[in-house]
């Protein structure tokens, strides 16, 4: 008897309209090589995620000022970006989710934030440590302090 499935698959990014578009190609190689990203596909999933979130703050932002599902829905989703270090303390306001770029996503990695702390000596080391498990994160359930990820992250050696 199959046993039945509780997770659905979705697609998590979109190509790009034009495949051969030369100023996106050129774009799209400088984010891999600064960033260390394994391939394109890695930058059009940092970009659907953007343009969902964006899409909900615009579709919120139609709402009126008063509306309870504009507030409501409104702060969690600031207090998603916040929480992820996407969005600062202080631009908790939806327009400033509009003036997100996918530099800010990219930036939150723990990749890059391994090599911004100086724990690796490159971004391609960095993606090495953390894949063979010389970087470890502790999970959400096992909170032994309020830090952020990135403070958090420590080197096994």
């Amino acid at each position: 008897m199959p046993v039945a499935r509780s997770w659905v698959c979705r697609k998590t990014y979109v190509t790009p309209r034009r495949p051969f578009e030369k100023s996106r190609l050129h774009q799209g190689l400088k984010r891999i090589g600064e960033y260390g990203l394994r391939n394109k596909r890695e930058v059009w999933r940092v970009k659907f995620t953007l343009a969902k979130i964006r899409k909900a703050a615009r579709g919120l932002l139609t709402l009126d000022e008063k509306d309870p599902r504009r507030l409501f829905e409104g702060k969690a989703l600031l207090r998603r970006l916040v929480r992820t270090g996407v969005l600062d303390e202080g631009k908790m306001k939806l327009d400033y989710i509009l003036g997100l770029q996918i530099e800010d996503f990219l930036e939150r990695r723990l990749q890059t934030q391994v090599f911004k702390l100086g724990l690796a000596k490159s971004i391609h080391q960095a993606r090495v440590l953390i894949r063979q498990r010389h970087i470890r994160v502790p999970m959400p359930w096992q909170k032994h302090t309020q830090e952020p990820v990135a403070s958090q992250a420590t080197m096994l050696s």
